[in-house]
């Protein structure tokens, strides 16, 4: 065997997860080709295969063959910039032509209906007017529905364009005889009716849902983007004994990088001189900032906050930490498996049965019976087509969708598309982060426990007075604390600020210090009589600052990152709905069991490294879990990408949001009981559509062919199965998905009680 490479291919013009499936499958029998996957919601077909009996060249050729557009794009600028212009152009062409045929098809509907609309103009009514209104929407809005139906018919497959192409085509085809060649029908005492409507509302309805599609599928690659955005464009370095400013990507291992209060670091690399306190939120989501010394290591992409310092770069380019996530996304987008959707799976039998039972009932008409037989044979084969139109099929799924998406969004839950609702009812586990998603994000304090000489009053108002002067969010945290409960806070003297240990200052002529027990301890100030409440509070997770007042211990302020209000009530709701909840962090393992304690979550993932929050979810899929991921920060993109179904919180980066496949509006955890609840009801809603639609065709196939004729001497007349079929298709869908949906968010939901 030779070197086996993996590459990532675009693919456009996939309609369906069939199509995804059909390249997928293809791909698998080339010779070389170790694994392939092909990602409907991505666009993208991710390939191992050995180089040595295979071409990336070939492998595109191999998909083009199948009616599809490929071109080879690694993950450079360029290649990006090319899928998101195609994104936009189909974006575009879509809108334009739901436009048009929405306006046609609405000026066809009415037309069709004059007969109860007195008020529509008789112009509308012309079969001839009708005729040239529908033409366009058939052959113009329609022409994706007739190439995808080829490319499927040509590779001996079908899937839901086979069906809209055979029903629609059939409804216009019809109408257009009765329309030009009246008389075929006439001359044997037949009624000329035409479907002109049918056609032409089928084909709106689904461009409707191609839009929608289209666009959520279009967000996929923006969380890369974003990503990419992040990076500094420029780095100081010293050379030749100056400072330069230069382009990153100029950078070279072993350089020495000047970083200002304010800037963001240009690559990782190690202090080699100066301090200062670096926010490393957006990489790790933890909202606390990070003290950086002499042989700490930086991560390119974070901020620096307070002082300057120079490191030596140790990674660039695609070895950062930063382009190492940016892959880990990447991989875990392009191992997503689309879902196969019900409707496209039963297509593949379904249209060739319609269609052998359509010719079949066509020539038994012709051939056995009575006259005139070939407009009976015409007219039943027609009645056929009509009846088995995809709309109750093919239009159970996604307005059911639509419905369940709609609910979702005015309850703040935003889902990126259909295949993201559906899944999420299926879970088993979900993985909480802790920072900023179960807790508020940033520090406040939880204790002031005084020594006998203080008020908790006092103690605040000098802590407060010499916090004043600080930068660091511990400080703000009890700065915000005094000022909430009313002491005076005053203007520090001589405020000395000593990195990773506390600061101290001179108040109303008493010095006064703030900071950890070494910082205490190296001051000469005795806490003996503060240290077991100090343990104590360490264990619950908070992180307890002494504050002596000259030289005597004041006492303990205590801060922490608390829960939000309602994490332990959605953690509890998760529990009734039986999932498992596991937090994950990269705090000690003390922190993290104290914060779970708490939140009411049994299993902990603690001191887990941002890269590896990604490895931790695909574990447990690979204990057989179906994984939910809820996070907010950018280190937790990857793992909300390789997770089953990623949940992001609104109030966290962009880059989650983009990452994820949905998005809570708010930072309120109970909407993550709301999408799993309204994926559920949806999903009952859809099988109980799809059940409904096979019986509404079991039944009406075979009187459309003619079966209660030899004992009734009736037969089904097109006009009556075209009704029957948009009614099949209303019907199923508003009053299971509105009834269901509707009395889901009426409160009729034991799981949610207690706590909505």
């Amino acid at each position: 065997m030779g070197r086996l490479r993996r590459v990532r291919i675009p693919i456009e013009g996939m309609n369906c997860a069939a199509c995804a499936a059909r390249i997928e499958t293809t791909l698998r029998k080339l010779k070389g080709v170790q694994e392939a996957n092909v990602n409907f919601a991505s666009e993208k077909a991710t390939i191992t295969y050995d180089e040595e009996e295979l071409s990336p060249k070939l492998i595109i050729e191999t998909i083009r063959s199948l009616g599809y557009d490929a071109f080879e794009g690694e993950a450079d600028k360029e290649d990006r910039d090319r899928e998101k212009l195609a994104r936009e152009r189909e974006i575009r062409d879509l809108k334009r032509r739901v436009a048009v045929s929405a306006v046609l098809s609405a000026l066809v509907v009415l037309g069709s209906m004059r007969d109860i609309l007195p008020w529509v103009p008789a112009i509308l009514s012309n079969s001839y007017v009708l005729f040239l209104l529908t033409t366009p929407v058939q052959f113009w809005s329609g022409f994706r529905f007739y190439r995808g139906a080829y490319a499927a018919l040509s590779h001996r497959s079908s899937d839901m364009n086979v069906l809209i192409a055979i029903g629609t085509s059939a409804a216009y085809l019809y109408s257009a005889a009765g329309t030009f060649f009246p008389g075929i029908f006439t001359r044997s005492g037949l009624k000329v009716h035409v479907y002109y409507d049918t056609s032409a509302v089928i084909i709106t309805l689904i461009l409707v849902g191609r839009l929608l599609e289209a666009i959520a599928k279009g967000h996929t690659s923006e969380a890369i983007r974003k990503l990419m955005g992040l990076a500094a464009k420029t780095a100081r370095v010293i050379r030749e004994g100056r400072e330069m400013d230069i382009p990153v990507e100029d950078v070279v291992v072993g350089d020495i990088v000047v970083v200002r209060p304010g800037e963001r670091i240009p690559v990782d690399g190690v202090v080699v001189e100066g301090c200062s306190a670096v926010d490393e939120s957006m990489l790790t989501g933890e909202s606390l900032p990070v003290d950086k010394d002499v042989g700490d290591e930086v991560v390119g992409a974070t901020i620096n906050k307070t002082g300057s310092f120079k490191f030596r770069a140790t990674k660039i380019g695609k070895d950062t930490v930063l382009a190492q996530i940016i892959r880990l996304v990447e991989e875990a987008q392009g191992s997503k498996a689309p879902i196969q959707r019900l409707a496209d799976q039963v297509a593949g039998v379904f249209v060739p049965a319609v269609i052998v039972i359509a010719v079949a009932t066509f020539f038994a008409w012709f051939f056995f019976g009575p006259r005139p037989s070939i407009a009976l044979a015409l007219l039943n084969f027609v009645s056929v087509l009509i009846i088995a139109c995809p709309c109750a099929l093919g239009l159970a799924t996604p307005t059911a969708i639509m419905v369940g998406t709609g609910k979702g969004a005015e309850y703040g839950v935003l889902f990126k598309g259909g295949e993201h609702l559906e899944r999420a009812h299926r879970m088993q586990a979900i993985v909480f982060d802790k920072t900023g998603t179960l807790t508020k994000g940033e520090p406040e304090v939880t204790d002031v426990i005084t020594g006998p000489e203080f008020s908790e009053e006092s103690l605040l108002r000098f802590a407060a007075s010499v916090e004043k002067a600080s930068e660091h969010p511990l400080g703000q945290a009890i700065l915000a604390r005094a000022r909430a409960i009313g002491p005076d806070v005053m203007d520090p003297e001589e405020f000395e600020a000593v990195p990773g240990h506390g600061v101290k200052a001179r108040v109303q002529g008493q010095e006064v210090l703030v900071g950890n027990e070494k910082f205490m301890s190296d001051k000469g100030v005795d806490i003996s009589q503060l240290r077991e409440k100090a343990d104590h509070l360490s264990h619950e997770g908070k992180t307890p600052m002494f504050v002596a007042i000259g030289g005597k211990p004041g006492g303990i302020i205590a801060v922490a990152d608390t829960l939000k209000p309602n994490s332990a009530g959605a953690v509890a709701a998760l529990h009734r709905l039986g999932l498992e909840v596991i937090m994950i962090t990269g705090d000690n393992k003390r922190t993290a069991e104290a914060i779970a304690r708490e939140a009411g979550i049994d299993r902990v993932l603690a001191e887990v490294l941002p890269q590896e929050k990604a490895s931790e979810v695909k574990k447990l899929q690979e204990e057989g879990k179906i994984v939910g991921m809820v996070g907010d920060g950018i280190n937790d993109a990857p793992a909300l990408a390789q997770a089953d179904v990623g949940i992001a919180i609104g109030t966290g980066t962009d880059v989650a949001m983009e990452a994820a496949d949905i998005t809570l509006i708010g930072g309120d955890l109970r909407g993550v009981v709301t999408a799993i609840q309204l994926s559920r009801q949806t999903m009952r809603t859809i099988k109980e559509n799809l059940f409904w639609a096979f019986i509404y065709n079991t039944l009406g196939i075979p009187i459309a062919a003619g079966v209660l004729y030899p004992f009734t001497g009736t037969l089904l007349n097109p006009m009556i199965a075209s009704v029957a079929m948009a009614l099949s298709s209303v019907s199923y869908q508003v009053a299971f998905g509105q009834t269901l949906l509707y009395n889901y968010f009426q409160g009729k939901n034991t799981a949610l009680e207690g706590w909505r």
